[in-house]
């Protein structure tokens, strides 16, 4: 990676930057060969030397240190204006399809085996090419116009010339210029952070450009910088900079500001230009994602392949049955026109030049207009999806984005899903649940109990004189437009009576606000046993107290950054921009009113009892990020329905000094983090600040305890834990807080102990409950140890070679010898409707894999939730330490479920067990992957769509599963709280994962199906109407003759038949979307083969050449014998053609819309208007035959319109009877629910209903997590070995709820 690690030098004159770089892009001017070479060197050297542009400040560019390194104007766009032409045919020429056209309109060019005019036959190829080629200027247009727009933002240079920094723009910013950044602006190229406004030399960025995460990460200044001078002066840079000695310092991509980022909650930022334009990182993680194509057009160029095949057979019977006429003439005829020099070409060469007319006569078999109408087609298909108002999510105000054009077509041939669990199918808004300190349990079972809206018939704001007075605070800032005049009323008035009538006239507004506050995730009530375990603890011991430590860890050890709400803080989203707006509210902030209430008066528990709100508010976490508290002290009280409340008391001043901050808001780059912070702060260990060097707690007595931070040893997916080292700030102990994965920390404790056992059990505990557990450990270094390591520290990080090596291995060296705290468990709720979701995928014949880097116990609890794994469902648990070989002959059964982890799931990927492994997946209908890494999510994803030939999906929401999702046919992101890495690499993004049933279930099977029958229908019409030229060619001596005029021919697909199809894969509709969403099984249609197959392929070709045999031979047998000219027969020919084409469409159109009927009478209508005008004005456009007034001398024969109606009929009587008795007989699912869809709404939903019920499905209950019938947790089950245990460290076995007989092997 480009951006790894960037190690500088500083040199004695403080002008010369050294940076370390593994790779480089060189774009070095042509002509300037001795800066090429310099460049290559330095390449070649691994080591960049980057000069401040300072001194040559004016100079011409040969003079510039930095020349040789590209500037940062970027350029995205693919053509020229000059060059537009050539390079769009050349990506035009990709297409073989392409290339076979315009070989043919050349081919045409050539006397001896043209067929019709030459300029004709570039008429279809010409137009396709302009109409693509619109489409790539327009789209390159656009291009160049943001390249533009960003090219001339403006920025902040250093001038030396004019002393200061002078607004430029990001095209002339260059690799050696000192940038200043201020708040809210977007840094125009990577810097080396130099100086900051901040005192603490820390700037905040927000990387939502980049990656989509919306929390501020902190940037440092390059450690052993020193700038005397508050005011950075770019110019004497070099004397400000103070080293005690010469040496080498290490800056990483923490002292690095990337192109993109925006700076914000910091008032100007500083930094050195190390990379700009192409050479940024940003720039270049901007390559093309991998190219996909469906599975349909993988088919579909296997079937061109095909046509080809037949066409090149048709025409070798033209050259070898035009040979042989030759041959069989008994003279020469007087047609047969000699060269100049009197030689005619023998029968066998006429035949081969025969060979090439016959391929431009019917090159029409391929058909040039289907990738133009398979593009359309699909773009309004993305359209529909993307308006489809049940894919909008309210609450993040987003639909669904398709970002692949090309294979929306493959959603409704799904037949596995690899899914990510936690924020994929749970919220990702961590609830602080439990917790186990000292191996002593604590259980907070007020906290994460589902809230729902308040029953407001037993609403205690409607009789309470209290609530009224709550009200009368609220109101203002709570109540719209509607209700503003009423809270107004009701904030001033003094009467009882009027002050009730008010309230209930507002009651709906205020059950929305009472909603929006408890729907709060950040809430934690305190447990009672735990209060006052902290509330009795000696204060002169505090520190050294397991419990202070504890919830110390908690606040202390992560990487969350401590903001104001009164910092500008820019966003995008809607709902955040509507959250600021309220906390501006100061006065009538309605948070902060209430609080207020709960101090002087009650417990706002109290008022939310009665109405049964499960998930209730500590005083301590009401105000949350919308006002910050004083410090605090609790004590435990009752209200009068003997509920435990926490009641807070403020300290007096003389005790603390006044808070004076407001609007704390806690920024974490995960959820658990911020949910732990919170349950910290609920219990009066509240997080004040944190800087790069400090962390600042306040405690529950008011004190606030500054910590020295020493060194923070980052979370990375090897250690599975993370690490902050400080110094207490009263008895100067270096300390290490230590969280992590229970396996990660428990191997680490000193000598075993029963608290250990204890946490251990009540992890396990947590995990069966379905919450995410965490362990936290400390140390105490001593003054030895720590300088020891310290300078191995430092030495790591300053390193060249192997630097994330020696840092990760320093890390390990302290983290040895903890002693264990506690541990946590943290609720991540399901998403709304995820078990209905799940059961209809599966229902759908589509096998769900859960892919988790949690314990199987805790996966295994949340599968049971989301009906993953059901209660009648065969569950084999598989786990292993060593490689086996195992053997499984399991009965064969329908509900197999498999559970798998991580490191069992690598040897069974191995290439001796792979086969069994993906054979016993095949038999399972659903997979639970725990403790798997990123990297195997991904290879999982290769190894089924390779070895099973399936089509797969994957969906996820963090950065863990960009791999997974970009190897997947489909990949499909959710915007949750992980950021938007999962969303940008994703074909498709969605909001909510039961936005993924009707995607798949309605939107997949109709873009399948549509595109399907399109496609096959072009083909069998481009077939139909060339073997009308074919089967001519055996009454014209094969000579290539067409006896249906150029233009006719042309028009007949460009205009007459091109709409009706296209219209036909938009609209069609076979089944309604309430049957495809109570019917799931029918989405079973389009797996595997699908409907369009071989057999379909085939069958339509079949009756192209019968329709065509038809319309040929009917006329041709009702002319026989008489004096008709060419063009006079085949213009029956080409209406009768017009005809049964269109109506052969008809028998295949689901469901007529008044779009269907307007378009296929106007291609009628088109047909008979352009042919008449054609007819009356082309006297001499074909000679010696023109189709002069050809169309209306045939109007007026009777004979015309009887030979239409009778072909007609003839031709489409046999595909209308095979259709009326296969529906008859043995009707298909897809008939079936077409009948049903005919029923009235209600017999319809009855139907459904009493199906459902006689499958076995019922209704799907959602489970909570705490009452799963999981066969892991205390209820018997039966427990049977599959196979023969080869080793005594492996684990092969299968569960069954104890109601099923076991299976036995």
């Amino acid at each position: 990676m480009l951006h790894a690690s960037t190690l500088l030098k500083w040199c004695p004159s403080g002008k010369t930057l050294r940076a370390d770089s593994a790779v480089m892009t060189w774009r070095s001017p042509l002509a300037l060969v001795r800066d090429a070479l310099r460049g290559r060197r330095a390449r070649e050297k691994g080591l960049r030397s980057l000069v401040s542009n300072l001194p040559y400040e004016n100079q011409e560019k040969s003079k510039q240190p930095n020349r040789y390194f590209p500037g940062n104007a970027i350029k995205t766009t693919k053509y020229t204006p000059l060059l537009f032409i050539p390079m769009n045919l050349y990506e035009q020429f990709h297409r073989l399809a392409n290339i076979y056209f315009v070989g043919l309109a050349c081919l045409n060019f050539v006397p001896v085996v043209n067929a019709f005019q030459p300029e004709v036959a570039l008429i279809p190829i010409c137009v396709i090419f302009a109409l693509t080629a619109l489409k790539d200027a327009w789209e390159d247009f656009r291009r160049y116009q943001s390249d533009r727009k960003l090219n001339n933002t403006p920025c902040l240079i250093y001038s030396r010339k004019k002393k200061d920094f002078i607004e430029r723009c990001w095209k002339d910013v260059r690799v050696g210029d000192f940038v200043k950044v201020v708040c809210n602006e977007i840094v125009p190229a990577d810097l080396l952070l130099l100086h900051t406004s901040d005192i603490n030399a820390v700037c905040h960025i927000e990387t939502a450009n980049l990656d989509g995460e919306t929390n501020l990460k902190q940037r440092r200044v390059v450690p052993g910088l020193c700038i005397a001078d508050p005011e950075f002066e770019p110019e004497s840079f070099s004397s400000t900079v103070v080293l005690s000695n010469i040496q080498i310092v290490g800056a990483g991509i923490e002292s690095l500001l990337l192109r993109g980022c925006t700076v914000r909650n910091t008032d100007h930022a500083i930094g050195f230009v190390v990379y700009a334009g192409h050479e940024t990182k940003s720039m270049l993680n901007s390559g093309r994602s991998r190219y996909k194509r469906s599975k349909l057009e993988r088919k579909l160029n296997m079937d061109v392949i095909f046509c080809v095949i037949l066409l090149f057979t048709m025409c070798l019977i033209g050259a070898v049955g035009h040979s042989l006429w030759l041959q069989l003439l008994p003279g020469v005829p007087p047609y047969l026109v000699p060269d100049s020099t009197g030689h005619l070409d023998s029968p066998s060469l006429s035949g081969f030049y025969m060979f090439f007319t016959m391929i431009i006569l019917l090159q029409v078999l391929i058909p040039i207009s289907l990738y133009v109408s398979i593009e359309l087609v699909k773009v309004c298909q993305i359209f529909f999806i993307t308006n489809d108002i049940d894919l909008y999510d309210e609450d993040t105000n987003s639909r669904v984005q398709c970002k692949a054009l090309n294979i929306t077509e493959d959603l409704g041939q799904i037949e596995h899903i690899f899914s990510d669990k936690t924020g994929t199918l749970t919220e990702n808004k961590m609830v602080f649940r439990r917790c186990s300190i000292m191996g002593t349990e604590y259980p907070h079972k007020e906290n994460g109990k589902p809230s729902h809206l308040p029953d407001t018939s037993y609403h205690p704001l409607c009789v309470s004189l209290m609530s009224t007075s709550i009200l009368a605070q609220i109101c203002p800032c709570v109540c719209d437009g509607t209700y503003g005049h009423a809270g107004h009323h009701l904030a001033h008035s003094t009467d009882k009576a009027e002050r009730k009538e008010t309230v209930c006239q507002l009651e709906p507004s205020i059950n929305k606000l009472i909603h929006f506050l408890l729907q709060q995730e950040t809430e934690v009530i305190p447990d009672t046993k735990l209060l006052q375990q902290i509330s009795t603890t000696d204060s002169s011991s505090r520190h050294r107290e397991p419990y202070l430590d504890f919830f110390l860890a908690l606040a202390i050890c992560n990487t969350v950054v401590v903001s104001m709400a009164t910092a500008q803080r820019q966003r995008v989203s809607t709902q955040f921009t509507a959250m600021r707006c309220s906390r501006n509210i100061q006065t009538n902030n309605p948070l902060a009113s209430l609080s207020n209430l709960v101090k002087k008066a009650c417990s706002l528990r109290h008022i939310f009892t009665r109405t049964k709100r499960n998930r209730t508010t500590s005083e301590e976490s009401v105000i949350e990020e919308d006002q910050f508290n004083p410090a605090i002290k609790m004590e435990g009280t009752k209200d009068k329905n003997g509920l435990e409340t926490c009641s807070l008391h403020a300290p007096s001043q003389c005790d603390q000094p006044a808070v004076t901050l407001d609007n704390l808001c806690y920024e974490a780059e995960s959820p658990d983090e911020a949910a732990l912070v919170h349950a910290a702060k609920a219990y009066g260990f509240t997080l004040l600040a944190r800087t790069p060097n400090s962390v600042t707690v306040r405690l529950p007595s008011g004190e606030d305890l500054v910590f020295e931070v020493l060194d923070t040893l980052a979370f990375d997916s090897n250690r599975k834990r993370m690490s902050v080292l400080v110094r207490h700030p009263i008895t100067k102990e270096y300390v290490l807080y230590t969280k992590g994965a229970d396996y990660a920390i428990m191997e680490l404790l000193g000598t075993p102990y029963k608290i250990a056992a204890y946490t251990q059990y009540h992890l396990d505990c947590y995990a069966k409950e379905g919450l995410r557990t965490l362990c936290f450990a400390k140390k105490v270094v001593n003054d030895e140890e720590y300088e020891h390591w310290s300078v191995d520290r430092q030495r790591a990080l300053a390193a060249i070679d192997n630097r994330e090596e020696l840092v990760m291995k320093t890390a390990v060296q302290l983290e040895t010898k903890l002693s264990l705290l506690g541990a946590t468990g943290i609720e991540d709720r399901l998403q709304e409707s995820v078990p209905d979701t799940i059961v209809a995928l599966r229902e759908a014949g589509i096998k769900v894999w859960v892919l988790t880097g949690d314990k199987p116990e805790t996966a295994v609890n949340i599968g049971y939730a989301c009906r993953l794994l059901g209660e009648e469902d065969l569950v084999i648990n598989m786990s292993c330490k060593n490689k086996v070989r195992m053997q499984l002959s399991a009965k064969q059964t329908s509900d197999i479920s498999l559970v798998i982890d991580g490191q069992t799931l690598t040897m069974v990927l191995s290439p001796d067990l792979q086969d069994r492994f993906l054979d016993l997946s095949k038999r399972c209908r659903s997979v639970l992957c725990c403790r798997v890494t990123p990297l195997q999510k991904s290879g999982v994803v290769k190894v089924v769509q390779e070895k099973l030939n399936v089509m797969t999906l994957a969906v996820g929401d963090g950065a863990n599963d960009v791999n997974m999702i970009q190897a997947a046919d489909i990949g499909i992101g959710i915007s949750g709280q992980e950021g938007m890495q999962a969303v940008m690499a994703s074909d498709f993004a969605i909001s909510r994962f039961r936005h993924l049933k009707k995607l798949l279930l309605v939107h997949g099977h109709w873009c399948y199906t549509r595109l399907a029958n399109m496609i096959i229908y072009f083909f069998y019409k481009n077939v139909a109407y060339v073997n009308l030229l074919f089967w001519y060619q055996f009454f014209c001596g094969f000579s290539g003759t067409a006896m249906i005029d150029y233009w006719l021919m042309i028009f007949f697909n460009l205009l007459f038949t091109s709409v009706p199809p296209i219209m036909f894969g938009i609209m069609d509709k076979d089944i309604s979307e309430e049957i495809l969403l109570g019917v799931p099984e029918l989405y079973r249609t389009g797996q595997g083969a699908g409907e369009y197959n071989f057999s379909t392929f085939w069958v339509s070709i079949l009756d192209a050449f019968y329709q065509s045999l038809v319309c040929f031979f009917i006329p041709y047998l009702a002319y026989q014998d008489s004096d008709i000219d060419i063009f006079t027969f085949g213009t029956p020919l080409n209406t009768i053609s017009l005809f049964t084409i269109l109506l052969h469409l008809s028998i295949e159109i689901k469901s007529w819309t008044v779009v269907h009927w307007l378009v296929m009478v106007g291609s009628v209508a088109l047909y008979f208007i352009v042919t008449l005008i054609y007819s009356a004005t082309c006297i001499t456009c074909n000679p010696p035959s023109n189709p002069y007034w050809i169309l209306q001398s045939q109007m007026v024969d009777p004979m015309f319109y009887l030979i239409c109606i009778i072909t007609t009929v003839v031709a489409l009587l046999p595909r209308y009877i095979f259709h009326v008795l296969r529906n008859s007989i043995t009707p298909s699912p897809i008939m079936q629910a077409r009948h049903l869809d005919r029923l009235d709404s209600s017999s319809r939903a009855q139907w459904i209903k009493e199906w459902r019920s006689f499958r076995g499905g019922g209704q799907v209950k959602r489970s909570r997590l705490s009452t799963t019938p999981s066969p892991t947790l205390e209820s018997p089950t039966n427990t049977f070995t599959v196979s023969n245990i080869i080793e005594d460290d492996f684990t092969l076995n299968a569960t069954t709820d104890n109601n099923q007989t076991p299976v036995h092997t």
